[in-house]
């Protein structure tokens, strides 16, 4: 899995072990699909609240900040390339919600970046959470990622 990381100014840096979780966790998502994760490529983009907030306001018509964003480059993973490099897709997050929600919900910064990547990357991968079954095997599927990874969550702190 090769993640393209770019991060605008003021947004904060990626440390080099926290890229690699990320990769290991992409790697893990699309492995699950059939996808090979030495072809795949993600793009992803650290920014601040406002930059999100407008993304999420162009994009989506809700102007608020938010989390993470998710822009899948297919509509239908079926229909990713036979040869060659498979771009699945960008990722923007909000390192400030990041700080926010890892206090909130009391785990680590880094669980919380990898888990709002993991569940990008599931969005990528054509799953949502707007219906009730949908959302039990997003859920799953995020869980069980983040178990492979060590980063399981201790009690049940999320209701998306």
């Amino acid at each position: 899995m090769k993640i393209l990381y770019d991060a605008s100014e003021g947004a904060g840096v990626l440390e080099a072990e926290l890229l690699k979780t990320l990769e290991k966790a992409a790697s893990l998502c699309v492995e699950s699909e059939g996808i090979d994760p030495e072809r795949t490529e993600v793009s992803l983009t650290l920014v601040s609240g406002e930059e999100i907030q407008t993304l999420n306001r162009d994009y989506r018509g809700v102007d608020r900040v938010t989390d993470v964003l998710s822009f899948p480059q297919y509509e239908d993973i079926r229909e990713l390339p036979q040869e060659g490099d498979i771009p699945i897709g960008d990722v923007v997050i909000c390192l400030q919600k990041v700080r926010e929600q890892a206090c909130e919900f009391g785990h680590s910064q880094e669980r919380e970046m990898v888990y709002l990547f993991v569940h990008s990357i599931c969005h990528l991968l054509g799953y949502d959470h707007m219906e009730k079954e949908d959302k039990d095997e997003m859920r799953a599927k995020e869980e069980k990622v983040m178990k492979q990874l060590g980063l399981e969550r201790k009690t049940d702190e999320r209701g998306i």
